[in-house]
């Protein structure tokens, strides 16, 4: 079982930037109960200073917005912070989380202290993006960026690229890439693809291409890094005539700069 002391301390953040430097989830292999219950209990996003632990809350932030978060979990014990009910992991109303708070004010002993108008606001984002995550998908366009980690630094990184880009599937456009170092001479693939939200789920993707035989060879785990809708504008067509030059369009020609993608928002 893991054990954390008071996640909104440097201390805390700091153990659970280490905890993280060699797991992608706080216990197991997939996202479980026990990574909601430490995810709840930040007041904020880990800052970038922790990088492991930054990578974790933003990859936890897509699921709950994505698909939900069911599986159980080994255990986890966080200084200060009370377990997350069973009903509340996958998507919990923000009603229920209001309920939860108000008992917890009934109780002699206050765990957390006073709130502050920053961790409040937190809660409310943390509670509006689990809500989000049942609403029907929209039609349209993402961007996703994806951290791919290898098995050590001597995994062939560019035999791994090569077999993540052979994954081909209708609505699926992979786009820049860079290697990313991880610590201990390990590096780790940091690539961009953009789908068709209503062809391609990465969750889906992760779980039965990337990370299975043959390409769990040169991959340890991914972690959705950022995902993010894709606006469409639609402009008035202009008559063209014969002396204009045509406009050539690349269908398969989505690359976005890795630097310019924004990280997953809380709301």
């Amino acid at each position: 079982m893991a054990a954390f002391p008071n996640l909104n301390s440097d201390s805390g953040l700091k153990k659970l930037d280490e905890h993280l430097l060699t797991r992608s989830y706080i216990t197991g292999y997939q996202a479980s109960k026990d990574d909601i219950t430490v995810f709840t209990a930040l007041a904020k996003p880990p800052s970038s200073q922790y990088v492991n632990a930054s990578r974790w809350y933003n990859h936890i932030d897509a699921l709950l917005r994505i698909s939900g978060v069911t599986a159980e979990g080994s255990g986890v014990v966080v200084e200060g912070s009370a377990p997350v009910a069973e009903e509340a992991v996958a998507t919990p109303p923000a009603a229920d989380s209001k309920d939860a708070a108000d008992e917890e004010d009934d109780d002699d002993v206050d765990l957390f202290g006073e709130e502050t108008e920053e961790e409040k606001k937190a809660a409310e984002e943390r509670a509006a993006s689990v809500k989000a995550s049942t609403k029907k998908k929209e039609s349209g366009k993402s961007s996703v960026l994806i951290d791919i980690k290898p098995w050590d630094d001597e995994t062939d990184m560019k035999k791994l690229e090569e077999a993540v880009r052979s994954i081909q599937m209708e609505g699926l456009f992979w786009g820049a890439s860079k290697l990313v170092p991880v610590g201990y001479g390990i590096k780790k693939l940091q690539i961009m693809c953009t789908i068709v939200d209503d062809l391609v789920s990465v969750d889906t993707m992760i779980e039965e291409q990337l990370t299975v035989e043959p390409i769990n060879e040169f991959v340890q785990s991914c972690d959705i890094v950022a995902f993010n809708k894709i606006s469409i504008r639609q402009e008035p067509r202009k008559k063209l005539d014969h002396s204009q030059a045509h406009v050539r369009e690349d269908n398969h020609d989505h690359q976005v700069e890795i630097p310019s993608m924004d990280p997953v928002s809380n709301g």
